[in-house]
């Protein structure tokens, strides 16, 4: 993630907002504990936080995905048009400033005091960062930290709604659920792998190897946009030929060009792990959701783990 100020870039963002409205202030929307017959008004980041949030609500609310799809979040940056969204919503859902980091410089900002802003990750202990960056946020890509996610935002949302509290807390434990099955799907597949090491292309799966007992290799640090130097290159590929590794991972939304150089190099080939940084409304419309690409990323580690 690239460090920067977006301190003076975002207030200038908001008062282009506040202009176009025509009014000096944006008016503000009645948040659903305030006797309101509407439904709740949610943004959510990018698709995790979508997925999470939607099956907790169902169609009790109306809930938007704020980055698009095809888009990389570690260097997204809102519009005028993005930030006037949040500001008319009940409820902001994000992952972390760790991840978006611009969220705290918009909460600072924003005039609608109902607003709720709901932090995913907050009660998660969070591991060190790369020495770029101070933390690792990629919690959502470990189902038993997905589901501790789930939990925080349905606290957040009953709070918010409490005349529809069974109903999300139904959801929720229902969801959770399925995640937990999805964790003992992980851990039956991979507690007997031969190998321990995957090489990735960014550090986005430290949370998902540490709950496993795999190892990650990255390629680069918590950003895809990271370019390894030469010397990391030759390190790397002394480690894969030293331990046979016979796959090199890269994600959906960034450019396999350095993966597939090191996979050539060693004789390996190339997969794809993916961050669900970004799931298309195509590939929803093919019944692809967070727990069947987590499903197929396991199917990813296995042809690295077992040989």
């Amino acid at each position: 993630m690239r460090k920067k100020n977006y301190s003076i870039i975002l207030s200038l963002l908001l008062l282009t907002v506040l202009i176009i409205s025509g009014c000096g202030t944006i008016n503000q929307v009645s948040n659903k504990n305030v006797s309101s017959n509407n439904k709740l008004q949610i943004v959510t980041t990018f698709y995790p936080m979508y997925e999470f949030t939607k099956n907790i609500v169902k169609d009790k609310a109306n809930v938007k995905l704020l980055i698009p799809s095809n888009v990389e979040p570690h260097d997204w940056e809102p519009t005028p048009k993005d930030v006037g969204k949040i500001q008319k919503a009940d409820i902001f859902v994000f992952n972390s400033k760790y991840f978006e980091t611009w969220v705290p410089s918009i909460k600072n900002s924003v005039s609608n005091e109902n607003l709720s802003f709901v932090e995913a990750s907050s009660d998660i202990h969070l591991m060190n960062g790369d020495g770029h960056h101070q933390f690792d946020p990629h919690v959502w890509l470990n189902p038993v930290l997905a589901q501790q996610e789930v939990k925080t935002i349905t606290k957040a949302l009953i709070k918010a709604d409490p005349e529809n509290k069974e109903f999300y807390q139904k959801n929720s434990d229902a969801y959770v659920a399925k995640l937990a099955k999805l964790d003992h799907q992980y851990r039956e597949t991979l507690k007997d792998a031969k190998k321990k090491e995957i090489i990735t292309q960014h550090t986005a799966f430290g949370y998902l190897a540490k709950e496993y007992g795999m190892k990650q290799i990255p390629i680069a640090g918590l950003s895809p946009s990271q370019e390894p130097s030469p010397a990391r290159l030759g390190e790397l590929k002394e480690f894969a030929v030293k331990h046979h590794v016979k796959v090199i991972y890269f994600e959906e939304l960034a450019s396999p060009k350095v993966a597939e150089t090191l996979a050539k190099e060693i004789g390996a080939k190339t997969e794809v792990l993916h961050t669900l940084e970004g799931l298309s409304k195509e590939e929803q419309d093919k019944g692809m959701n967070y727990i069947s690409v987590m499903q197929k990323n396991l199917d990813a580690i296995k042809k690295s783990l077992f040989d």
